[in-house]
């Protein structure tokens, strides 16, 4: 079997990669075996000095591995450069932070005890292709500190760029079996979660597959933590700053071609304003430009499969006949997708309902700052959120009534190394980054002395 990478704004196929024979994956599975045993006694500066050359290969190549990005998955060159140097400073991070995250946690007890953080085995990655560098660094870099080793299936379309994490922690002298990209197809998946080795899976994708995922951990008795969909509320109170608010909104928007799990993506504004929000958010929308991700004035790239850009364009079709109405945008050739905005949206709505994964924005109008949460929560994803308002406060009460893992004040929803990163509800479970995430797939084991 073959998958093959295409190039989603010319569609010319730019790579072919074979799929790993059983026999083949058995042999990637022992080595990760082989390596963990020696990688797991080694100190947290001899980590460090490694990790922070990952660091430094990626900056002093981010051009080249911008234009992989780009040309695997159609993020502008812009965007695809400023991933990798956002990948480098996770690296950085564990690399000064890891060895004080996982430090020796004592207790008030009248003998000695104590927690102490041991590594498991081998994390599993499969991850998904709309940020090929930041989902896999961000994962990689505190597990293989931790002392574990990692096992990557990236999605098919970007394999060139999982090749090229993986060069890069060899040629900063990390041994072989530390990290390894496998090419595997879905039957093979379950092998790989079922190996001893195998100590936990991470997934970031669709509701789809994180659901199959955990229940074939759970079938193993395999810890897994799950980055799943999301369905990002932007809620615009009365009193918020519009101009800077629909800056913000077309950004969180429109990024990545709005192909994030984080991406905002219903709009819900109280009546007072909602005009008046509209009207400054199709203005923004209309300037962006969309094109060949790597000519410069454009924006926003191509989708990055052609059946991304059709289940949007059928969501959009769907959305106008059930009552929204198109403000901007609305057209689609191939796997270019104009950025569209459109208002009088629903709960009934299937652009409320299902994740838009695209540059589709929503508008949906409510009373007051009470029904905007009420329809904020009325979801089944809850993975991030913002609120726009200048009563800080107010900001902070309405926060902890939002159901979502991330809530963003006067602010761009983004992830951040220092900071815990994940979902509840139907968005998957767990934590990434910070010292929450180094902790995941550590093994937290009590020793008593007497």
């Amino acid at each position: 079997m073959i998958f093959k990478s295409i190039n989603p704004f010319t569609q010319a196929v730019i790579a072919e990669h074979e799929v790993l024979t059983n026999a083949q994956l058995n042999q990637k599975l022992e080595l990760a075996a082989t390596a963990f045993k020696s990688w797991r006694t080694t100190t947290f500066q001899e980590r460090a000095d490694k990790m922070q050359k990952v660091a430094d290969i990626l900056r002093a190549n981010k051009d080249e591995l911008g234009l992989l990005i780009s040309n695997e998955m159609g993020k502008i060159l812009s965007e695809g450069i400023a991933e990798v140097e956002k990948s480098a400073g996770n690296c950085d991070f564990y690399a000064e932070n890891a060895e004080k995250m996982l430090k020796d946690e004592h207790y008030n007890t009248p003998f000695k005890s104590m927690s102490v953080y041991d590594p498991s085995g081998a994390v599993f990655a499969i991850m998904p292709w709309n940020y090929p560098f930041w989902q896999v660094l961000r994962y990689a870099a505190p597990a293989i500190m931790a002392g574990n080793v990692t096992l990557l299936k990236h999605a098919p379309n970007v394999i060139g760029c999982a090749k090229a994490i993986e060069n890069a922690f060899l040629e900063a002298g990390f041994p072989e079996g530390v990290f390894q990209q496998i090419n595997i197809d879905i039957p093979q998946v379950e092998t790989v979660i079922a190996a001893d080795i195998v100590s936990g899976i991470t997934l970031t994708g669709s509701e789809m597959a994180g659901s199959s995922v955990a229940a074939l951990a759970g079938k193993h008795i395999k810890k897994s933590v799950l980055e799943l969909g999301g369905s990002d509320a932007f809620i615009v109170l009365n009193d918020a700053d519009l101009e800077k608010a629909a800056t913000v909104a077309t950004q969180s928007r429109m990024l990545n071609a709005g192909q994030a799990c984080i991406c905002a993506k219903r709009f819900i504004v109280t009546e007072k304003v909602a005009d008046e929000f509209a009207s400054l958010f199709a203005q923004k929308v209309s300037a962006l430009q969309q094109g060949n991700p790597l000519q410069n004035g454009i924006n926003m790239g191509p989708l990055a499969r052609i059946d991304l850009a059709e289940k949007l364009s059928y969501q959009l079709e769907h959305s106008l006949q059930q009552g929204a109405k198109i403000l901007v945008g609305g057209e689609r050739e191939h796997c270019n997708f104009q950025p569209t905005l459109i208002d009088f949206v629903d709960a009934n709505n299937i652009a409320f309902q299902e994740e838009t994964f695209g540059p589709l924005a929503t508008i949906i109008r409510a009373k007051d700052e009470n029904d905007a949460i009420m329809i904020a929560n009325n979801h089944r994803y809850g993975l991030a959120s913002a609120i726009w308002t200048v009563d800080r406060e107010k900001a902070y009460h309405l926060a902890r009534r939002i159901d979502a893992g991330n809530v963003f004040v006067n602010s761009l929803v983004r992830s951040d190394s220092r900071i815990p990163f994940g979902g509840i509800k139907k968005s998957g479970y767990g934590r990434e980054l910070s010292e929450i995430g180094i902790k995941e797939f550590m093994n937290m084991k009590s020793v008593i002395i007497e």
